[in-house]
């Protein structure tokens, strides 16, 4: 898998072939956690990055947006499995 940032954000399988990540929002989450570089961004910091004036449901709508990249970025993971490229650690 390679994630490209510089530009716009995409990632490609590793046969070249782009995967498709979803809307903006969705890229926007991907690029900022792989700006992190592996560190944990809390989920506010994460909130506050994508939003001036966060909605009322901003925590849920992350989470939606996370497991829409789980899902595009590892698609033969089973379900309930753990996933290997964007993990939640804490509550």
């Amino acid at each position: 898998m390679r994630i490209e940032v510089l530009g716009p954000v995409r990632a490609l399988h590793p046969d070249g072939t782009p995967v498709d990540l979803g809307g903006p929002r969705h890229r926007e989450v991907l690029a900022r956690l792989v700006t992190a570089e592996g560190r944990t961004v809390a989920t506010d910091t994460l909130v506050d990055d994508l939003w001036t004036d966060p909605p009322a449901r901003a925590v849920g709508a992350l989470r939606t947006f996370v497991a829409a990249l789980r899902r595009a970025l590892e698609p033969a993971r089973p379900p309930r499995t753990p996933p290997h490229l964007i993990v939640t650690e804490g509550p």
